[in-house]
């Protein structure tokens, strides 16, 4: 409760300050390789002086293949809101790789540069390095993640960025994710995150870290195509009424886990939203959403089931056969010995 009463409490003083670890940034970025070479990366929401978002790109310019990167920070007159340095102008560095062949970013080989307002990246100066960006990767202010990726998409960049899951439910970012213009990178160890945090450390007991906050369900996001992306979910178990019960609201029948899918039914399905990290677009089909019936025309109603209310769901459908015979012969198995 401490972990979700702390977050709960940043979220309301826009504490957004939460510096990724650089694991966590290698481990996910590994799989874009490809994407990077000959590109020029934005990282606009970070503080470039102790950012790991920075760091990993500028050691591994050459090795990416980058034509540039670009990072800025935020620098606001109340100091607990995005960097928790003393400098009192915002920043932005470029970098064009390393000059003196030693493959380090040396200081000399880094361009900085004072901006004139305070470094949000909604402003016209920000914007103006945005322009110049072919991917954007950082971490945004979760309070701030409606108008950040509006931004993205008004500018229309590629992006990996870090949210929250429950952003998923929301108007502005469902129907992206439904018409495949936004889908779920490869994602965090055990659907939570450990970030560097300038407030209380709030991690729990079992999974301790000093100085550091953990915050369950964050995701990486992303536009660029990746592998996880095209891989079928196998699906190993038949429909039947009892095991999946139609909802009283709407003809759709309920799927507690993902795993749980049918592999025989042909209708509508609700499946949880964690299903978004299995999701093939060439497999499924995400028709809308299944929560209060009416925050938009995606929302098609309430998960009802004999008068209880289910947690929310994605509406699926599935768009071909499962092409695993082996395991529709044997459907009570989900693994073959």
């Amino acid at each position: 409760m401490a972990e979700k009463k702390s977050f709960r409490d940043a979220k309301v003083a826009k504490k957004d300050e939460f510096y990724t670890q650089l694991s966590d940034i290698e481990n996910e970025l590994k799989h874009y390789k490809e994407h990077f070479k000959g590109k020029t990366v934005l990282c606009n929401c970070d503080d470039p002086r102790i950012s790991n978002f920075f760091h990993y790109f500028s050691y591994g310019f050459e090795h990416l293949g980058l034509k540039k990167l670009i990072t800025t920070c935020y620098k606001s007159q109340n100091r607990d809101l995005f960097s928790k340095n003393d400098s009192e102008r915002a920043i932005w560095l470029e970098y064009n790789g390393d000059k003196n062949g030693n493959r380090i970013p040396d200081p000399e080989e880094i361009g900085i540069n004072y901006l004139k307002g305070d470094g949000d990246f909604r402003s016209q100066e920000c914007i103006e390095l945005l322009k110049q960006a072919d991917i954007v990767v950082t971490n945004p202010p979760f309070s701030l993640f409606r108008e950040y990726v509006a931004q993205l998409i008004e500018y229309d960049k590629k992006f990996i960025i870090i949210g929250h899951q429950n952003a998923i439910k929301y108007k502005e970012i469902f129907p992206l994710i439904k018409d495949n213009k936004m889908w779920l990178g490869y994602g965090f160890k055990g659907g939570a995150g450990h970030f560097i945090s300038s407030y209380e450390d709030v991690a729990t007991a079992g999974d301790h870290r000093e100085g550091m906050i953990r915050v369950s369900g964050v995701n990486w996001f992303t536009n660029l195509e990746i592998q996880k992306r095209h891989e079928d979910l196998i699906l190993y178990k038949s429909y039947n009424p009892e095991e999946y019960p139609t909802y009283d609201t709407f003809e759709a029948i309920n799927v507690d886990k993902t795993s749980d899918i049918p592999m025989d039914y042909d209708g509508i399905m609700g499946v949880p939203i964690t299903f978004l990290d299995k999701y093939n677009p060439e497999q499924f089909e995400i028709v809308g959403e299944f929560n209060n019936g009416s925050d938009s025309n995606l929302d098609l109603a309430k998960p009802i089931i004999d008068g209880v209310q289910k947690y929310s769901r994605i509406a699926i459908r599935r768009r071909k056969q499962q092409s695993n015979l082996a395991l529709a012969a044997e459907p009570k198995t989900p693994f073959n010995s």
